[in-house]
């Protein structure tokens, strides 16, 4: 017999049953031993529970699962196995092979089978090997226990012991191993036989001692006992298949209502964005209409007063040659009738380039100023909906409850319609302001560069620029321990090689500010890295005050336009102290847990400071009470190195994250402010503090790319912007050093002009044009 299942075993290599390494191909893959119990139980793609040799963390070999206490024996699901094993077997008896080899113990065994044992007999505190012996004894068959060859009846008796254990569920490995010794007598557990009478029937008819009164293959095949689940196993088989279907569309189905739902969303959003897009469109057009109108009437009456002016000329003209010729309007020069018309394309095509112009700029930043456009309308809409919100809903009661009346439905309507249209009518004439300013100027333009003559000396970095009260004067200061007053026109209009101070006064340290009294105009105060806060008579060229409380560094000064006599400075030591500077001492001091780098008051009050802090925060405080900040302003990442008021509620911050913020102090309605009305970037300053300055809208900074930058406050993106090239002292001809970097700037009032200055010390007057 054993010659036979080796001759068996290699005629099997090349059929597509049985395998070498006995698996077989039967929708799914199996494996097995003499026991059937180191095969992996696990479910084909129908749902199905089925037994294999998957090498899967995720599969569970069939004795683990047998071993499970806590297993639910389910007919249906057992006999499922068990008919799969006996097809199994069945397919290896019709080549002539017996599944259990005396001689050997096991007839096939696979590599997946020896790694599970070895996993298991580490985990297992029992010793797994004597576990696979009691396993070998209880699969053994009486003949072959008496040491006669395994035959094919010898595998019905290892089916009948996995019938058992298919069906029969034990709590502990010793309640087992005493109910497999009893099974070897045929005594079965008074449970099985009470729950389960036709299986154990069925296992006792295979588990008979002598071996032909076992059943054969054929006969257990076509036995009532494994036809009859057959049916219900498909049904259920089924039952799963359709309700796997189902569950896949109600995948689907959940699927296209997300999308659906996401889009209708979207279709919202944009309807509502194309609705105030399309109010906006109309407001502006009626706008423009009304412009027409009074500009068409304007030019009727000029054109009339010019007919009038040619007649009169015509007249004067009718005796002379027939060449007629009339003065151009507001000059003395004479011109003809064709060369003024020819003159007319030349401004319309000046005209049109202006707009052409205006239109290439407006295209590359179209994106930028949609988004800023959609994000301050969004805020109007919210602004306006806040006060009606209470009376819609109640609108929206009553019309659900049929109880309003049509005349108060269009009452509450109109009301609410006048509320939008007035702040719709507020945002466009707002967006269009800023929208002129940002395309009121094209460029800065160079107006005069100032020439110092020690532009050779290392330590010429300019720290603070300011103008004076009236703009006729400004004033330079800087690591070169000197303050400079240059006179604002002999700079503009004289072309010289070297421009000098009409003031200079020295200092014993590097100065870091300068800030002048807007109301006494010969007063400048200044900061030094000493931490000394010093007031200056700039007309005498003197030293008027020096004040000596700060203990380290002092980054900035600023004084009150409100109040002339009050200024303030921040200082390294964490402290803000505010002087007065008829006394000479410091009148009040705001302690902070980190440094200061900047203090700045508002345009119209005394009583109030803002000031910046090395821990990424701007405090906004009522010097009134002075214990608590007013508002925190919270948003930076970095170092805040300015803030500039724009007007009595509108702040704007710099800091060395790279960004400029605008925030509304009005809607601070907490002591926390986390959401600025704007954030700037297009600038580079990461590490410098490179100047900032506010006027009539536009915000001036430095870069770190040695650039001056333009924003205006309506929109996110530099609205202009020039690069600093460094001199060349031998050639005299500017060269781009991307070392450099802009270290201040400074607006001439609210003017176009501002002055700027790079750490090299250069220094130039640029306009906007």
């Amino acid at each position: 017999m054993e010659g036979s299942s080796q001759s068996g075993r290699e005629r099997s290599e090349n059929s597509r049953g049985l395998n070498s390494s006995g698996i077989v191909d039967r929708n799914s893959r199996f494996c097995y031993d003499s026991g059937f119990s180191d095969v992996n139980c696990l479910k084909d793609q129908q749902g199905r529970r089925t037994i294999g040799s998957s090498t899967s963390s995720k599969d569970v070999s069939l004795r683990h699962w047998l071993d499970n206490p806590e297993r639910n024996v389910d007919a249906l699901e057992c006999l499922h196995i068990f008919t799969q094993i006996v097809e199994i077997v069945n397919l290896a008896h019709t080549q002539g092979i017996v599944v259990h080899n005396s001689s050997s113990g096991h007839m096939v065994q696979t590599l997946e089978a020896n790694k599970n044992r070895q996993i298991e007999e580490k985990k297992h505190t029992f010793p797994m090997k004597q576990i696979l012996h009691l396993e070998t004894n209880w699969y053994n068959s009486p003949e072959e226990v008496d040491e006669a060859p395994s035959t094919c009846a010898s595998d019905i008796y290892r089916l009948g012991v996995l019938l058992f254990e298919l069906f029969c569920t034990f709590n502990s490995s010793d309640e087992k191993i005493a109910t497999m010794s009893c099974l070897r007598h045929r005594v079965l557990p008074p449970q099985l036989l009470l729950k389960w009478p036709k299986e154990a029937s069925f296992c006792l008819w295979l588990l008979h001692p002598e071996p032909s009164s076992r059943p054969k293959m054929g006969e257990l095949l076509e036995s009532e006992f494994l036809r009859t689940p057959r049916h219900d196993l498909e049904e259920r088989e089924a039952a799963i298949e359709l309700r796997e279907k189902i569950d896949e569309q109600e995948i689907l189905l959940e699927f296209l209502l997300l999308i659906q739902q996401r889009k209708q969303e979207a279709v919202e959003n944009l309807q509502e964005i194309v609705s105030f897009v399309s109010s906006d469109i109309e407001e502006a057009s009626k706008m423009q209409t009304t412009l027409k109108i009074k500009g068409g009437s304007s030019l009727e009456r000029a054109k009339r007063l010019n007919s009038r002016r040619t007649d009169i000329t015509e007249d004067d003209d009718s005796g002379s040659s027939g060449s007629r010729k009339r003065f151009r309007l507001g000059t003395g020069e004479e011109s003809d009738g064709h060369q003024d018309e020819s003159q007319k394309p030349e401004r319309q095509i000046e005209y049109k380039g202006s707009i052409l112009a205006k239109s290439s700029r407006l295209m590359k930043n179209f994106r930028k100023l949609e988004t800023a456009y959609f994000m301050t309308r969004r805020r109007i809409v919210k602004t306006m909906d806040k006060p009606t919100s209470r009376r819609c809903q109640t609108s929206t009661e009553c019309r659900s409850s049929g109880t309003a009346t049509e005349r108060s439905s269009l009452s509450n309507l109109s009301s609410k319609r006048g509320c939008k249209e007035d702040g719709e009518i507020g945002f466009i004439n707002s967006y269009l302001e800023g929208l002129c300013k940002y395309f009121s100027f094209s460029k800065l333009e160079v107006k005069a560069d100032l020439r110092q003559g020690d532009l050779l000396n290392s330590s010429n970095l300019v720290c603070s620029l300011g103008f004076d009260r009236d703009g006729e004067f400004f004033a330079t200061a800087g690591v070169n321990k000197k303050i400079k007053v240059f006179e604002y026109n002999s700079i503009l209009n004289a072309d010289r090689d070297i421009h000098y101070p009409v003031v200079e006064m020295a200092n014993r340290s590097k100065l870091s500010s300068i800030c002048w009294n807007g109301y006494i105009k010969s007063q400048l105060a200044s900061s030094n890295f000493e931490g000394v806060v010093q007031v200056w008579d700039v007309t005498r060229s003197q030293l008027f005050m020096e004040m000596r409380e700060h203990l380290k560094r002092v980054w900035s000064v600023d004084f009150s336009v409100a109040d002339p006599t009050m200024l303030a400075s921040g200082s390294d030591d964490g402290s803000v102290k505010l002087w007065n500077i008829n006394q000479g001492v410091s009148v009040g001091t705001i302690k902070t847990k980190a440094n200061v780098c900047c203090v700045q008051f508002p345009v119209d009050s005394g009583r109030a400071l803002a000031f910046g802090s090395a821990d990424h925060k701007i405090y906004y405080y009522d010097l009134r009470n002075s214990k608590l900040p007013l508002c925190t302003l919270v948003g930076h990442n970095k170092t805040v190195s300015y803030v500039k008021f724009i007007d009595s509620t509108t702040l704007v911050s710099a800091s060395t994250d790279n960004t400029i913020k605008l925030w509304d102090l009005s809607s601070c309605t907490s002591r926390v402010l986390d959401s600025p009305l704007q954030s700037y970037t297009g600038h580079m300053n990461v590490k410098n503090f490179v100047g900032l300055s506010v006027a009539d809208g536009y915000i001036a900074t430095g870069s770190e790319t040695n650039e001056v930058v333009i924003y205006h406050k309506a929109f996110p993106m530099p609205a202009l912007s020039f690069k600093f090239n460094s001199t060349d002292p031998l050639s005299g001809d500017e060269v781009d050093d991307s070392a450099q970097f802009i270290s201040s700037v400074c607006w001439r009032g609210q003017s176009s002009t501002l002055v700027a200055a790079n750490s090299m010390g250069n220094i130039k007057l640029l306009e906007m044009v």
